[in-house]
């Protein structure tokens, strides 16, 4: 609906205002939309600071769960690499028993021989002792009794690699029984320390899986934010182009009010100095008074001096002196 300047006439400006009315109103509507976005974004960031926090507190206990698992595994390994060692030892221990020999050509194993010298050194040992002999046959005795434990201090560090538990190898048989027990006693603590290793995985399993839930969920509030951010951005882009043309009409129309109101200032002064009479104008004044220095006379009215009311009332003293009263006193300048 056009706006009205006056007299039922149409306003020369109501198009240019209908025009900047819907584009400020374009505007304001993208403005509540950019700002609802905004207002958007930032509540989906707020959700996703508060699961990131959650994400670094689990984090912290998932890392004491992972500690307690290695060190499990740690103690489950100790207990396995023991109980290999000890039946490596029980089976040279059993081939020693059994009289076995390696393959011909080849040495017996340091276990082996290790064992067999000690036998025998503690044999002749006995037997030089409780027997009674020729001087070069105990000679003799003491340098074979010296050859083999030179041999046996040369094989004891082979040998101490595979004794996870000493055992006096002159006895075999009670040094298997013993290995044996042993043996079972850390393949026990082994299946023990394997199960609690298979409970605490599971607790850290499902730890992982709640770990990536969280992690995933906050990088989902993170997409979300940042994507209603961008179409807030994209938004205050159109809003800053639009103000553009906005300003534009605004400028054009305050240019053609201000030209109005100059144009109609100029014609009412104008006009109000043409109706100004002798009493408002000094202009109208001076003319009245040169009119009556040169004719004697002023004209009010639209009368002249041949006027015959004129001059009725010039015949008349009393008339004259009337309508000098009613001027008032004239300043000479």
């Amino acid at each position: 609906m056009r706006g009205k300047a006056g007299d039922g006439e149409p306003n020369p400006d109501s198009e240019l205002r209908d025009e900047l009315q819907s584009m400020e109103a374009r505007v304001r509507k993208l403005r509540e939309t950019r700002n609802s976005l905004r207002e958007q974004g930032k509540a989906v960031a707020q959700k996703r600071d508060a699961v990131q926090e959650q994400y670094r507190e689990h984090r912290t206990k998932l890392d004491l769960v992972k500690s307690e698992l290695d060190a499990i595994h740690a103690e489950r390994n100790a207990h396995k690499a023991k109980r290999d060692a000890i039946n490596t030892q029980l089976k040279e221990l059993f081939s020693q028993a059994r009289g076995r020999r390696s393959e011909r050509g080849e040495k017996k194993s340091a276990t082996a021989e290790y064992s067999q010298l000690m036998t025998e050194i503690n044999s002749l040992e006995d037997k030089f002792q409780t027997t009674s002999s020729s001087t070069k046959k105990e000679k003799e005795t003491m340098e074979r009794i010296k050859r083999m434990k030179r041999r046996a201090e040369e094989l004891e560090p082979d040998v101490t690699k595979f004794e996870m538990v000493n055992v006096d190898l002159s006895n075999l048989d009670e040094a298997i029984a013993t290995l044996k027990a042993e043996s079972d006693d850390a393949h026990k603590l082994f299946v023990e320390a394997l199960q609690r290793a298979d409970e605490k995985w599971a607790e850290y399993k499902e730890g992982l899986d709640h770990r990536d839930f969280l992690k995933a969920e906050g990088d989902r509030h993170h997409q979300e934010s940042v994507e209603h951010h961008q179409k807030a951005d994209g938004v205050h882009e159109k809003i800053t182009e639009m103000m553009v043309d906005v300003n534009k009409a605004r400028e054009q129309l305050n240019l053609a009010i201000e030209e109005r109101k100059s144009w109609m200032t100029d014609h009412n002064d104008s006009v109000k100095a043409e109706m100004k009479t002798g009493a408002e104008s000094d202009e109208v004044a001076d003319k009245l008074v040169k009119s009556l220095l040169s004719d004697g006379e002023l004209m009010f009215g639209g009368l002249g001096k041949d006027d015959p009311s004129s001059k009725k009332k010039r015949g008349s003293p009393s008339s004259k002196k009337k309508n000098m009263r009613r001027l008032g006193p004239i300043r000479r300048r």
